[in-house]
């Protein structure tokens, strides 16, 4: 009988020793193998087993890198939107009447991406059919995104003002990318970033009005 960490069939199973130099590879297949499975059966159905087994390790070491299923989703969504978080990042830089398109061209392009695109639309669509994953996308949002939003505005309001502009975009990206409303479905993207960063400039630094 073979137990955690013994080897079995030539292949290590259960936690990875100190200064495995194949963790970061691990970890990727996993988050990439629980994507796929979100995406696929939704958050209900998808186990660890399952992940485990598209990403062809033991599911002990899903449990290591990342405990439980919820653990597991957030990492997922996380690095998701790692793109996004770091293309926020550097909004201190844009001067303000330039945040609108900034913003918007910004996120409308990391949607057009199939390479950022797809990771996304895993993760988001679960997080529309599960309140436990609606929630943890809610409080990745909330910690990952807004702040840094948030940050790059002055005066009044300012985190109401970046809740508005993400909703905005975020109200746009679900309809054309998720629920594939027609005509918002195949418009231009070009089209869409002229009707959307005028909108989203607004939101981000319209005075406030009382």
């Amino acid at each position: 009988m073979t137990g955690a960490g013994e080897e079995t069939g030539g292949r290590r199973r259960g936690r990875p020793t100190a200064g495995d130099s194949e963790s970061a590879d691990r970890r990727t297949r996993i988050l990439r193998s629980a994507r796929a499975e979100f995406a696929e059966r939704g958050y209900d159905k998808a186990s660890v087993r399952a992940i485990a087994r598209g990403a062809d390790v033991d599911p002990a070491l899903v449990h290591h890198y990342f405990g439980t299923k919820e653990r597991v989703f957030e990492a997922a969504l996380e690095t998701a939107l790692a793109p996004v978080r770091g293309g926020l990042g550097r909004l201190p830089e844009v001067p303000p009447e330039e945040l609108g398109p900034q913003v918007t061209r910004f996120v409308l392009g990391v949607w057009e991406n199939p390479s950022t695109r797809d990771p996304l639309l895993a993760i988001v669509r679960s997080a529309v059919s599960n309140e436990t994953a609606a929630a943890i996308f809610r409080g990745v949002v909330t910690r990952m995104l807004l702040p840094r939003l948030t940050g790059a505005l002055d005066g009044p309001d300012r985190e109401l003002r970046a809740e508005l502009a993400v909703a905005q975009l975020i109200g746009t990206a679900m309809l054309r990318y998720v629920i594939r409303v027609e005509p918002l479905a195949s418009a231009d993207p070009e089209a869409l970033f002229d009707r959307l960063a005028p909108v989203v400039q607004h939101h981000l630094t319209a005075a406030d009005r009382k």
